[in-house]
């Protein structure tokens, strides 16, 4: 037993990957319990959410959408354009700081209850598997099994599912990318038509089935940087899914359960090592060894650990969430100086954000001169030339946007048609020339202030320079 306690080997090698370096696949037994029933609710509900946020719309902005090409986002219907990108780039901070708390106030919580990763993995394709390979030991024998007709059918049953909602996810990932309607078009259109389109969906979705049908839970053990974290993250006050040892243990460690055995009497543990936590865990770890990069805080061991021990008349609890200090000192959980400087951080982050959506502008308007392009004489007066570019975050389009100069006296003449047309979300650019009497002028560079209507209503305000000679001698 001292032995077994104070091996570390464990620490130097994942249960996924032999000795050789060759793939070691978890068969998990099935879970139950009143955490696994919580989980499935909470999955499904999530699962509900992520399958339909980018096909939900509020006020006709996607509810979400990160659509990287044409650099626009969508959070919680709320639009971010390329001109708002550090409101993006606050909210992403707000997000990772937000999560830094989480975890050292509660471990990795995330992983287990909210992750899609784990979610789908558990919740989807891991329940298809229980479906049709059956429990840990039924897995476990049809792996060893030949490929007989049996084998064969549940395989190719499997991969075909497997590859289907695959297929699935790749669409609603999709939809995130390039926006549901996008989407939508292009599925009615046909496969012929968006055969770019179709390359893409494909890879997306040879992507999901790599990741769910070989790769699995070495996505949180090997690939995920959150995992990484907790290493700076945690420590003896954060509440983890954690074995106690004090309890487990005893003074001559854990034993098998012998039927009217007194154990504290013969000092050994709580823990029976029946080994079932070890047999429901999805990522093939042993609680027992304590905080574990690859644990994912999914809580199956407390289930099937409570279940046994309310079999055999113990006490339940023998793993649980808790902190360190709780089990070995039996300190309740409290906020500590650093939990208290991530919410100061947050605290200031979230105002600031929320300021600056007060002065976010839903229309921007860019007055430059044209490059290039120098001033002209005409009649008394100076002209230059100017490009602009009005972009409309709204839902409304502008179909009447015209310009007037406020500052100095001058006017404005719009290359074209004199009316412009801005669409709903969208960017118009054109050009327009405007005149100074040459007395308005304040040397080389002057001022101008100019406004933009549609329909009559003030829109916008905004400013440029005009250039001008140095004098008029």
């Amino acid at each position: 037993m001292e032995e077994n306690q104070h091996d570390e080997s464990f620490r130097d090698s994942i249960s996924t990957i032999d000795a050789k370096g060759k793939r070691v696949f978890i068969f998990p037994k099935k879970p139950f319990g009143r955490f696994y029933d919580k989980r499935k609710l909470l999955s499904y509900f999530l699962l509900a959410f992520l399958i339909a946020a980018p096909f939900v719309k509020i006020n006709g902005n996607q509810f979400l959408m990160f659509n990287v090409l044409e650099r626009r986002f969508n959070i919680f219907s709320f639009p971010f354009w390329p001109q708002d990108f550090h409101l993006f780039v606050i909210s992403m901070i707000i997000g990772v700081v937000g999560l830094a708390l989480f975890t050292v106030a509660f471990g990795r919580i995330f992983c287990g209850w909210f992750c899609p990763q784990t979610i789908f993995m558990e919740m989807v394709f891991r329940r298809i598997e229980f479906w049709i390979d059956g429990d840990r030991a039924q897995q476990m024998r049809l792996e060893k099994q030949a490929w007989d007709s049996e084998k064969i059918r549940k395989r190719l049953t499997k991969w075909f599912i497997f590859f289907i909602i695959s297929f699935l996810i790749a669409n609603v990932f999709l939809a995130y990318l390039i926006g549901s309607d996008k989407l939508i078009q292009f599925i009615k259109e046909g496969p012929i038509e968006n055969k770019s389109t179709l390359i893409a969906l494909l890879i997306f979705t040879a992507v999901f089935y790599f990741i769910y049908a070989w790769f699995r839970e070495q996505v949180c053990i090997i690939a995920c940087p959150y995992g990484r974290m907790q290493g700076v993250l945690l420590d003896n006050k954060t509440i983890n899914v954690a074995y106690d040892h004090v309890r487990g243990e005893g003074e001559k460690g854990r034993g098998k359960f012998n039927k009217n055995e007194d154990r504290k009497a013969s000092g050994k543990g709580d823990c029976i090592d029946c080994k079932v936590c070890v047999h429901v865990c999805p990522t093939g770890i042993d609680i027992r060894n304590g905080v574990q990069l690859e644990c994912i805080n999914c809580t199956a061991c407390i289930d099937e650990c409570d279940t046994i021990m309310e079999k055999v008349g113990l006490p339940k609890g023998l793993i649980r969430y808790a902190s360190e200090d709780e089990i070995v000192k039996k300190e309740p959980f409290k906020l500590t100086t650093r939990m208290k400087g991530y919410i100061a951080v947050l605290a200031i982050l979230i105002g600031v954000f929320i300021g600056m959506l007060f002065l976010r502008n839903d229309v921007e308007v860019t007055i430059l001169h044209a490059p290039g392009q120098l001033f002209q004489h005409e009649e008394n007066k100076i002209v230059n030339l100017y490009n602009y570019k009005i972009i409309n975050k709204t839902t409304a389009g502008f179909n009447n946007v015209t310009f007037k100069l406020v500052e100095p006296n001058g006017e404005i003449k719009l290359v074209g048609n004199p009316f412009t047309k801005v669409p709903k979300q969208g960017i118009t650019q054109g050009a327009l020339f405007v005149k100074l009497p040459e007395n308005e002028l304040d040397g080389e560079k002057t001022v101008l202030k100019i406004e933009v209507y549609n329909n009559d209503k003030l829109i916008e305000t905004t400013t440029t320079n005009f250039t001008g000679p140095r004098s008029f001698d």
